[in-house]
């Protein structure tokens, strides 16, 4: 564990720094006032497959995913803290298998990569804008997507898991 925590946790939570870094100093924030796509950002494609778009915007998030709870944002500091030390204790002390390890270090990385938005910036820094058709994807970043294959990580391995046990039960 010791060698895998930073070999993850190092090159995701600088990956996520830099580009929220250029993002807050070089792009302006999204506009709605600029009708058309992309508000302000820069494009990265337009109508793949007939109506996927991508940009990158500057937002400005508050709150947790997709802004919920801005209103409770120090709130929100305090339980991401809360959270990455809960996590932290159980990776050290309870998770030994590798395979169990990568995701919690993905999820442990996301959040601390938008915990250090806070002091940095006073809100976390959102860039990723999809738009399937005419459906607008919430808007969100590195640290988000570390959370999110972290969390899919675990829940494929809880599945995969119970097979394994169940096919363990049958064969005795």
């Amino acid at each position: 564990m010791k060698k895998k925590f930073p070999a993850i946790f190092l090159p995701f939570f600088l990956l996520d720094f830099l580009t929220k870094y250029y993002t807050y100093h070089f792009i302006p924030k999204m506009s709605y006032s600029k009708p058309e796509f992309p508000y302000g950002g820069i494009k990265v494609f337009q109508k793949l497959f007939g109506g996927i778009d991508f940009s990158i915007v500057h937002v400005e998030n508050l709150g947790a995913a997709w802004g919920i709870f801005s209103a409770y944002s120090e709130y929100l500091l305090w339980a991401r803290l809360a959270i990455i030390g809960i996590l932290f204790i159980y990776l050290v002390f309870f998770i030994k298998e590798t395979k169990k390890q990568i995701p919690i270090i993905m999820i442990i990385t996301g959040a601390a990569g938008n915990i250090l938005d806070f002091p940095l910036y006073g809100h976390v820094i959102d860039m990723m804008y999809f738009k399937f058709w005419d459906f607008s994807y919430p808007i969100f970043n590195v640290a988000d997507c570390m959370i999110t294959c972290g969390i899919f990580l675990l829940f494929f391995l809880s599945l995969t898991q119970k097979k394994t046990h169940v096919s363990q039960e049958r064969i005795s």
